[in-house]
């Protein structure tokens, strides 16, 4: 079964794995350049406080992925099954991924608060929208 409204998941996951690869092309000189050895019985906040902002910058951003994108799989997945790919549902599905990308490149490049802030409140109001229309077909 091909559903157009899957389109945007995929292109969001595989989104995701382009901020794991810049994370990690990222991190890993900087490790080195900084004699960073990751020590399983310090915290996090330790280990990450070694990096620089900039480098930290992307691994943040790839757990931001890791959250809020979940929501969107699911409703994408249940508009999928319930057949519901008309054209404004594929709209908002590419939105919520071109206002992800959008904050992705925000947060690792320059990383203002306040445009990722708008950012992120668009993205959500989106999958908000795109979530109401789910549930207008659900219940």
């Amino acid at each position: 079964m091909k559903s157009p409204i899957l389109a945007p998941m995929v292109a969001l996951v595989l989104w995701s794995f382009v901020m794991w690869a810049w994370m990690y092309a990222t991190r890993l000189p900087a490790m080195v350049k900084n004699n960073v050895v990751y020590d399983p019985q310090q915290l996090a906040d330790q280990f990450h406080a070694q990096l620089p902002p900039s480098v930290r910058w992307k691994a943040d951003n790839y757990n931001n992925l890791m959250e809020q994108p979940t929501l969107f799989y699911a409703v994408v997945l249940a508009l999928a099954v319930l057949g519901a790919n008309d054209a404004f549902n594929i709209l908002l599905a590419w939105a919520y991924v071109g206002l992800r990308a959008a904050h992705s490149l925000v947060q690792a490049l320059v990383n203002v608060v306040a445009i990722r802030f708008a950012l992120f409140m668009a993205g959500s109001l989106v999958l908000l929208g795109l979530t109401l229309r789910a549930a207008s077909i659900v219940f």
